[in-house]
């Protein structure tokens, strides 16, 4: 069933197992060939909003890790020294 919809991220697999148990594999099927038709593969959110359906929130089952913030420092950086060169080449 997952080589038919778009899992991009752990989130969607568990919504996939979950659809799997809750609306059954038969009404699953037909909404991926309803939604496909002959297109990309859909997302597992669109099968969602086709079957009427709302997953659960999978809260504490997926582990967070902090994100580093190195890379967008760095840019931060390297933005504030060229308004400062452009600030400056104006002033004069």
């Amino acid at each position: 069933m997952e080589d038919r919809i778009r899992i991009l991220i752990e989130r969607d697999r568990q919504t996939l197992l979950w659809l799997r148990t809750h609306v059954g594999d038969a009404r699953l099927s037909t909404a991926i060939d309803v939604l496909t038709r002959g297109e990309a593969k859909p997302y597992v959110s669109a099968l969602c909003r086709y079957l009427g359906v709302r997953p659960p929130t999978f809260s504490g089952s997926l582990p967070r890790t902090p994100a580093s913030s190195e890379v967008g420092d760095r840019y931060l950086t390297q933005i504030r020294a060229h308004l400062a060169r452009n600030i400056y080449s104006r002033a004069r």
